[in-house]
């Protein structure tokens, strides 16, 4: 009988951590209490933050990944950069740019489309966290197969 060493068990389990990661299994939707969602942000941006609160006083349980430069997440993560904004979150195996209304980020999980993520680029007036009125409508863009294109419009 083969003996496993305390470093191969270390190894085989950060491989089922690595592989559940890709798999999306820790950014799948839970029951009643609300997704999961990893939050990538700058410790020092009170919008972020208060996207963060937003999706917290809407049900999702949120985890904050604070961090001096998100721009390796976005770039790993493979979100264009005209569709950056501020903060990048996951959600369900999928990619959130920005400060995404929470109307799309549920039509997002519920229809499941063949996309890495949506993005609301900039940081809007009156969007999710962001302060003052609405100026303009919404244009979530969905990335990841192709050009992006219009995901929804509020």
């Amino acid at each position: 009988m083969k003996t496993i060493s305390r470093r191969g068990m270390i190894a085989g389990g950060i491989g089922l951590v690595a592989a559940a990661g890709v798999a999306g299994l820790w950014w799948t939707p839970d029951d009643a209490r609300g997704a999961r969602v990893i939050v990538f942000k700058s410790p020092l941006c009170g919008c972020c933050g208060g996207y963060v609160e937003h999706l917290r006083a809407n049900g999702f349980r949120v985890n904050v990944k604070s961090m001096d430069d998100v721009t390796p997440v976005k770039e790993r993560l493979g979100v264009p950069d005209d569709l950056w904004s501020c903060h990048t979150s996951l959600v369900g195996g999928y990619v959130v740019e920005g400060h995404v209304p929470l109307v799309a980020v549920r039509r997002l999980l519920a229809e499941k489309p063949a996309v890495k993520g949506i993005a609301l680029p900039g940081m809007p007036d009156g969007s999710p966290g962001m302060p003052g009125p609405k100026s303009e409508p919404f244009v979530i863009q969905a990335f990841g197969a192709g050009a992006p294109k219009v995901f929804m419009r509020l």
